[in-house]
Formats: structure tokens, C-alpha cells, sequence
């Protein structure tokens, strides 16, 4: 039986190369799926994802239905033009200054966005997210807690929340010795959006 699908293995990879052309600047990810219910011959299946750009949004245009985006890191850094239409779900995840994830395909050698999705950050081990509501019971209660706006000062002096001691983003390395005494305070950090 493995004899079998050993002979096929050629074929497939042939078949996914074909399936998804050359896609340079995005990532494309192929899946061999077993069928069931075959008979002893067993057939595999496979399936394509779209390709993604994974990056930070510089710049939305409604108008010309176009999205910005800055892929790559350092020097490899490049912006990318992402086309939409009326069929693309999730838009409004493209926001100037936030990290998405765009699925598109290509179309007349342009990519256009299919799906959009925000990219969220991954929390570390004991870092969890807290809802609004619960912060604003939190508070109602007057439960001890330190609230750090973790925005630039520009955004911070602008609006914050009431008691918010602020510490940028950019400062975090001497964190430490902005935090309060009490080691078991606890701490809850907030910015200007869900990224």
C-alpha cells in the first residue's frame, strides 16, 4: 500500500506546482488530504490556501479600492499594493498603522484581497486579555490595580483613562522600575487598538 502512494508522491508535487504558479513575494501553503471512503487504491487530494501578506497597513484608498501594505523586515521590507472589491470580506480589518493579514489571488498579475483579517499579538505565559466591560466593573469596585497606557505620550496626553500612568511601547526594556512596589499590584496595559 505504501508502495503505491511512494509512486504518486511525484505526481502531487508536480500537481501543487502547477495548482499555485510562482508566487514570489507570498507565502502558499499546499495540503495533502487523504479521501476516505476509497476503495484500497486510497487517493490523496490536494488543496491550496490562498497566499498571504502578513504585514503592517501604511494606507487605505475607498476610492480606488487599494489597500498598502509593508511586507518583510529591515532591508527586505517592501510595500505591496493589494486591490479589492465588494466581494472581499474583512476590509474593515485594513487599518493605516495596524498589522494585518491578507489572503488574495492573483488576477491579470495583481494580487487582490479575498480575506482580511487583523493580525492580533500573541499574549506571553500568564498575560491575559481583559474585556472592556470587565475592566470597568474592575474599576467600579475600586479593585486595586495599576492601568499603564502603553500608547506614545503624543496619543496618551491627548485622552486616557482616569489614574493611567503612561509608558510607551518604546520604554518597555526599563520597565521594572516604573512599576508600582507592590509585586502582586496587578498590572493592566492597554494601547489604541487591538494589535
Amino acid at each position: 500500500m505504501q508502495k503505491k502512494l511512494i509512486k504518486f508522491i511525484p505526481l502531487l508535487i508536480m500537481t501543487s506546482f502547477l495548482a499555485t504558479g510562482c508566487t514570489k513575494s507570498g507565502t502558499t501553503v499546499a495540503k495533502l488530504i487523504p479521501q476516505t471512503g476509497t476503495s484500497s487504491t486510497s487517493r490523496l487530494t490536494v488543496r491550496t490556501e490562498a497566499p498571504v501578506y502578513i504585514g503592517s497597513v501604511k494606507d487605505v484608498s475607498k476610492k480606488a479600492k487599494v489597500i498598502s501594505i509593508e511586507v518583510g523586515k529591515g532591508e527586505a521590507a517592501k510595500t505591496v499594493l493589494v486591490k479589492f472589491d465588494d466581494k472581499t470580506t474583512g476590509v474593515e480589518h485594513a487599518v493605516a498603522g495596524h498589522a494585518s493579514i491578507i489572503n488574495y489571488e492573483m488576477r491579470a498579475g495583481e494580487p487582490w484581497a479575498t480575506v482580511i483579517k487583523p493580525k492580533l499579538a500573541k499574549l506571553p505565559d500568564g498575560v491575559t486579555e481583559l474585556k472592556t466591560a470587565d475592566l470597568k466593573a474592575m474599576l467600579d469596585k475600586e479593585v486595586q490595580l495599576t492601568l499603564i497606557d502603553s500608547r506614545p505620550p503624543k496619543s496618551a496626553s491627548q485622552s486616557s483613562l482616569p489614574g493611567a500612568i503612561n509608558i510607551p511601547v518604546d520604554e518597555f526594556k526599563n520597565l521594572a522600575s516604573k512599576l508600582p512596589a507592590n509585586k502582586d499590584e496587578l498590572l493592566v496595559f492597554f494601547c489604541g487598538g487591538p494589535t
